[in-house]
């Protein structure tokens, strides 16, 4: 088994939050929000103190705050950027791990993800109307983190039946009714059904057996079938497979070498399969599938490296110490184990 890089994918985070000339770093200038939460849970996950790293973090926390829409109430993908569901949520994300959540205007925040919520329980990512189960999942984890989930300002219920029309004859979940099952909307779906406490719309077996079929050869995972394995569905799986108590049933071996495979050993951070150019985006989910995979220790015992680990919640995707402390709240089912899976 390869070992994990953690110094160098450290390393790595804090090179692609500083270089500001790097040509990722200007090509990712449209979703720099969600490039940051990221960052710093990739950091949080390898035991790092996030404010610490950021040089205290107020300084992060502000510019965060420029990226606020007073307008609207949400917040955008970088300063100037028009507001999205998909960025409030990173940017609340941010905000909670920098223990600065209280800054975001929860009443106008509120208002502005309910606007976008429509007569069919869904919800569009702005106002220029896109309907995707991403919306439904950024929404309720949004209000969520704001505590303002149950105030009446969104139907719930109703969201809950949005999604479960999204699923499909196979158990998977699709971006909107008849859309093919992905395993990226399986997540969001699964998470969303999650927070509304409504767990009882997925077919959890047929769902689990769905998201097995999806490791490969490589011991990666796929999105849909015929595709090719990706670091990133380390993380949408396996969150989904925990919140269905069926984490067990994939081969978890096979998988951690394949994320370890995919690390960039002179440069530090993951690729999406191994050979490729490392990116944050797949750096922060190879860390979390090691995490939820039990890969990385969280308990301290087992790790050469002396490092305790950070748990990560399968839900909100924070880590489980930081989603207890505010109070967090959700439904995730209990462990089958792999046996079952095996007489099924």
């Amino acid at each position: 088994m390869p070992p994990f890089l953690g110094e160098l994918h450290r390393q790595y985070i804090l090179k692609v939050s500083k270089d500001k000339d790097s040509f990722e770093y200007l090509m990712t200038e449209h979703l720099r929000m969600s490039g940051v939460y990221w960052g710093l849970m990739g950091l949080a996950l390898m035991g790092r103190d996030v404010k610490e790293e950021m040089g205290g973090g107020g300084a992060l926390a502000d510019w965060v705050m420029r990226c606020y829409c007073p307008a609207e109430g949400g917040f955008g993908g970088g300063e100037g950027h028009d507001p999205h569901i998909l960025y409030t949520l990173s940017a609340l994300q941010v905000l909670a791990l920098l223990g600065e959540l209280r800054r975001a205007d929860a009443a106008a925040v509120t208002r502005y993800v309910a606007a976008l919520q429509r007569p069919d329980g869904a919800f569009a990512g702005d106002r220029w109307g896109e309907v995707d189960t991403r919306f439904s999942y950024c929404a309720l984890a949004s209000l969520a983190l704001l505590g303002t989930l149950r105030g009446g300002a969104v139907d719930v219920g109703a969201a809950a039946a949005f999604v479960a029309r999204c699923r499909n004859f196979d158990g998977g979940f699709g971006c909107a009714p008849g859309a093919e099952s992905h395993a990226g909307q399986v997540f969001t779906c699964v998470g969303a059904l999650a927070i509304a406490r409504a767990l009882h719309l997925v077919d959890a077996p047929l769902l689990g057996w769905w998201l097995c079929a999806r490791q490969c050869d490589s011991g990666g995972l796929n999105g849909r079938p015929e595709k090719q394995a990706d670091v990133c569905y380390s993380w949408w799986i396996l969150s989904a497979l925990a919140i269905l108590g069926r984490r067990a049933w994939i081969d978890g071996a096979a998988l951690a070498r394949f994320i370890l495979r995919c690390q960039d050993g002179d440069g530090g951070g993951v690729a999406e399969r191994p050979g490729n150019m490392a990116d944050i985006f797949h750096t922060f989910f190879g860390i979390a599938g090691l995490v939820l995979l039990g890969h990385l220790k969280t308990d301290g015992s087992g790790g050469a490296d002396g490092i305790v680990y950070c748990d990560v919640d399968p839900v909100y995707a924070l880590p489980s110490a930081l989603v207890r402390e505010l109070g967090l709240e959700s439904q995730v089912l209990e462990p089958v184990p792999a046996a079952a899976a095996a007489a099924a």
